[in-house]
């Protein structure tokens, strides 16, 4: 569970955009979570601030503010407006002389970039990442979660050197979350501090990963003060003020 986290998080994680800041930020092409989709995969649902993202500017679209909602998970995420949203790279399918002997995805490659999203100068970056059970062949339980979250804090390693890592688990509603938040820079770049903070629960469609890369405490308080909603519960809060308080009850 551990590598098929920082697996997506590699594939479509924050690292390239930093890279690229200040200049235009884009995901690097990798591994299509729904190309050459089999049906067993449900489709990504996206609400129209998403759908906004791929088209051209208009004062209609720069209003919105960047949210996704997966149905097929079981959960929707919204940021402020002035958080502009990274279109996804266009998916390249590879030519095959018979299609519909394809292998179906499974596994590994089910983990999904659900939205990505960046604000300011230097770049604080948002990556949500889905896993929808019914592409992943087998689900998860509230017992796999600590291993679920620690597999997308492991793959932030690969490109940040990190420090003081803390964890915590916490409510939200009738479902638990884990959570990390640690101190970072990316290597070979010491003079660019940056909090990491992961929150992730299990679901029953599926698992989720909420992850930023704040540059200062206003990115930070506008992630964790994102609106979630899971299972169609009432929306709230995805970070609560408590989550790193001790001794608090779940």
């Amino acid at each position: 569970m551990r590598t098929l986290v920082a697996l997506g998080l590699v594939a479509f994680g924050w690292s390239p955009l930093f890279a690229q800041a200040p200049g235009p930020a884009a995901t690097p092409a990798g591994k299509a979570a729904n190309g050459a989709a089999a049906p067993a995969i449900p489709a990504s649902k996206s609400v129209p601030g998403a759908t906004q993202a791929d088209a051209p500017a208009s004062p209609l679209a720069a209003a919105l503010p960047p949210q996704v909602q997966r149905d097929d998970v079981g959960f929707s995420y919204s940021l402020p407006a002035d958080w502009e949203l990274v279109a996804p790279p266009p998916v390249r399918k590879a030519a095959m002389p018979y299609p519909a002997l394809a292998a179906p995805i499974k596994g590994d490659a089910c983990v999904e970039l659900a939205m990505t999203a960046k604000h300011g100068a230097p770049t604080s970056v948002v990556v949500v990442l889905a896993l929808p059970f019914a592409c992943y062949g087998q689900t998860l339980t509230a017992s796999d979660l600590a291993s679920f979250g620690a597999g997308a804090a492991g793959g932030m390693k690969q490109a940040f050197e990190i420090t003081e890592p803390v964890e915590a688990n916490y409510s939200l509603g009738s479902h638990t979350m884990w959570i990390e938040r640690a101190k970072g820079t990316p290597k070979h770049r010491p003079e660019n501090p940056f909090t990491f903070e992961i929150a992730c629960t299990v679901l029953k469609k599926g698992a989720a990963c909420w992850m930023a890369m704040a540059a200062d405490a206003a990115a930070l308080e506008a992630f964790e003060l994102g609106t979630v909603s899971l299972e169609g519960e009432a929306p709230a809060a995805l970070v609560p003020a408590t989550a790193f308080l001790p001794n608090k009850p779940l």
